[in-house]
């Protein structure tokens, strides 16, 4: 002898609902495939930028950079909120010493511009560009070129791996 158990049509319909809304709670809707790295997040906020006019001594994107002013604004007010000395000889007294070959984004990569001293840094985007303040403004370089590469003095990465 068998038994079957009938629910009215209200509560079957309010039972599934309560199911399903249970499982919506507890089962992510999206899920993401890839997370932004510290590197992209530093390089994004250093592209916003772009084209700001060149001034000695210059901090901020509404009145200019210089090469310093840049890495130390960049790497501030992005979601990294890392505190970089003013001059470019004190951040290269930062973080770990980086070969030309393993550079990665958000690297920052240092420059002997007059010959002898450290007087040049730049955020490093990958594929040989990086994102520097120059006597021009904020711009993209190739760190293959001989300008560049005749001058390059090393890279730190100070970003959280």
């Amino acid at each position: 002898m068998s038994m079957s158990v009938r629910l009215p049509k209200n509560l079957l319909l309010l039972l599934t609902s309560v199911l399903v809304g249970i499982t919506l709670i507890f089962t992510p809707l999206f899920k993401a495939e890839a997370s932004v790295s510290w590197g992209q997040e530093v390089v994004e906020v250093g592209k916003r930028s772009l084209g700001a006019k060149f001034k000695w001594g210059g901090n901020n994107p509404r009145t200019g950079f210089d090469a310093s002013g840049y890495t130390q604004y960049v790497f501030k007010t992005s979601a990294a909120k890392i505190k970089l000395p003013r001059s470019s000889k004190g951040q290269f007294k930062l973080g770990k010493k980086v070969q030309k070959a393993k550079l990665k984004q958000g690297d920052l990569v240092f420059f002997k511009t007059n010959g002898k001293d450290l007087t040049c840094v730049g955020i490093y985007d990958g594929n040989g560009q990086f994102l520097v303040a120059t006597a021009s403004g904020v711009k993209y370089q190739s760190i293959n070129t001989k300008y560049w590469n005749d001058r390059y003095a090393g890279a730190k990465r100070v970003l959280k791996e």
